[in-house]
């Protein structure tokens, strides 16, 4: 018995030490032991799904929702509604683009990265502002090709520090960073090295002075799940430590994961999933079994923070 006693006392005083680094009394700068780095932030409640026009990205401000396609543009109201689609966004471009990815909204102005995608590799990189309302291109910014971003698969605007930021689904280089540029005038600002980096980016969104990160990187032949990842960063900092924050395994089917957003005002997430297309290097080639077409979809999911 006495020696049960010495062996609960050593067992406690480990888990006492542990449990000091984890709430961060033990201060080392390492995110493993920092508990509000390395765990997820939010619960996710699904609320509702939609199919919806448009396989990239979403963006919500206000009582409205925007949905990209690879070449389309919808506006829908706040009970997903299509109000209406630009069905030929590349009108007014002075260097050819064919597609769009994920989006985001500020201040009633669609955010996008706009290129020219084949088999994997992007190229004719730019930033394009259209109107909320028209969904009409309204200017561009051209991107630094010394930033070595190969693609751009989303964009997300960082209204509190003036910052857009821009991701790569191109994998090696290319994707493991984020790139920035001020929102204003449209100057690169440099980029942000993921510490364990993603796989396969899909889109990212500025939240509560975080940015979020969706990866394709379920497989969907074996019906594995995608995931969303949560990052904090500076302006100052050139790299960042990335978190998983949420696994999907509660999607209709385990497809590709794309875009996201969230409804600042009812506390939600918004994703959009894809389903039923066999995607090989970023290109549709034919159908799952029991598909003939394509369904994109968004889900609602109520936002609660840990606590």
């Amino acid at each position: 018995m006495k020696r049960e006693r010495i062996y609960r006392k050593i067992l406690i005083g480990g888990l006492l030490i542990m449990l000091m680094g984890c709430t961060g009394q033990e201060k080392t700068g390492r995110p493993e032991t920092d508990v509000s780095v390395m765990l997820p932030h939010y619960e996710y409640t699904l609320q509702m799904s939609a199919e919806v026009n448009g396989r990239q990205g979403v963006c919500s401000e206000g009582d409205f929702y925007w949905v990209s396609g690879s070449t389309t543009l919808s506006k829908y109201d706040a009970d997903w509604n299509l109000l209406k689609t630009n069905d030929e966004p590349f009108i007014g471009y002075e260097r050819e683009v064919n597609h769009i990815g994920d989006i985001d909204v500020y201040q009633n102005e669609l955010y996008i990265g706009a290129e020219y995608f084949m088999d994997g590799i992007g190229t004719n990189i730019q930033i394009a502002v259209y109107d909320a309302d028209t969904l009409e291109l309204k200017r561009t910014f051209p991107f630094e090709p010394e930033s070595g971003q190969l693609e751009c698969s989303g964009i997300a605007v960082d209204p509190d520090r003036r910052l857009v930021w821009m991701c790569s689904w191109v994998g090696e280089e290319s994707g493991r960073y984020l790139y920035k540029y001020d929102l204003d005038s449209g100057a690169y600002l440099g980029k942000v090295h993921l510490q364990m980096p993603p796989q396969w980016l899909q889109g990212v969104a500025y939240y509560e002075g975080e940015l979020f990160l969706t990866a394709d990187d379920g497989e969907a032949d074996l019906s594995e799940p995608d995931h969303l990842y949560r990052m904090k960063v500076s302006p100052e900092d050139s790299h960042a430590t990335v978190t998983l924050e949420r696994t999907f395994d509660d999607v209709t089917f385990s497809g590709e994961i794309e875009g996201l957003t969230f409804n600042k005002t009812k506390k939600q997430f918004i994703l959009l999933y894809n389903r039923g297309a066999r995607i090989i290097l970023g290109m549709p080639r034919g159908f799952y079994p029991g598909y003939e077409r394509e369904i994109s979809e968004v889900f609602v999911y109520d936002l609660k923070e840990r606590k």
